[in-house]
């Protein structure tokens, strides 16, 4: 009941974040898996926190899809190319060494930061249309990012929403809302993967989402309330990635 609670917390934590920031927040997943849940087993915890992000993904689609943010042909095609790239980049994973593993995520970590440090511009962009000239942009998009999402067993948010932007000529808003599609498929690839291997705790994964929902109630009104202060607020975050990224690099270089 102790590592469910633990597990209920860090998924609220998590959850919290990702409502208040954005992305990036499910990068510290599996850091607290591993060192406030106990999980000892580096592609357990990457296992559990990728079941974890997609279903966070959805019910964030969910309200996006509602507000009719989400632009679903690029969405899926994008989604259906990464699905295999994600397949393959989770196999991969699977046949590293838990700390080397857990090496490449601190790294992935600190570029998570570093993007999050970028000015977000809303900018105005020309959508374009969904054709079959688009389909190969979209494809290999997909595909890379997919790659590394599955590989890192992150949500890749903060890939797919460039990607987004560059293939399809999205804006800002529009590719946030739309990569969610893409961040759900990846997550959940990656998860079925690696419960195929006997890598996903699914009672840890219940847990976690159980805490992610109050997590998020408990974003919202925060969300709201940081105004002006959101940017100040994101770089704050990305410093406290960039610290846990440290860490864990540390942890893994000492075991």
């Amino acid at each position: 009941m102790t590592t469910l609670a633990l597990a209920a917390l860090s998924g609220g934590i998590v959850a919290l974040f990702l409502t208040v920031f954005g992305g990036g927040g499910s990068v510290l997943a599996v850091p607290l898996l591993l060192y406030v849940v106990g999980v000892s087993e580096p592609h357990v915890a990457i296992g559990v926190s990728a079941a974890g992000v997609s279903l966070n993904a959805l019910t964030a689609l969910v309200g996006q899809a509602r507000a009719g943010r989400v632009r679903w042909p690029h969405a899926l095609t994008f989604a259906a190319f990464g699905i295999a790239g994600a397949w393959v980049g989770s196999s991969l994973a699977k046949m590293v060494d838990g700390d080397r593993l857990l090496l490449a995520f601190a790294a992935a970590m600190a570029a998570v930061a570093l993007a999050m440090l970028r000015p977000q511009k809303g900018s105005e962009a020309l959508m374009r249309p969904h054709t079959v000239s688009l389909v190969p942009r979209l494809g290999v998009a997909g595909a890379t990012v997919g790659a590394a999402s599955g590989f890192f067993g992150i949500g890749g948010g903060f890939l797919i929403v460039p990607g987004l932007m560059a293939a399809a000529g999205m804006t800002l808003a529009v590719a946030q809302a739309s990569s969610l599609v893409s961040v759900a498929a990846f997550g959940a690839t990656t998860a079925i993967n690696y419960s195929l291997s006997g890598l996903v705790v699914w009672p840890l994964v219940a847990a976690m989402a159980a805490g992610g929902a109050v997590g998020t109630l408990l974003g919202l009104p925060i969300s709201d309330r940081l105004g002006t202060n959101a940017a100040l607020g994101r770089r704050l975050f990305a410093g406290l990635i960039l610290a846990v990224a440290a860490y864990v690099a540390w942890q893994a270089l000492t075991a």
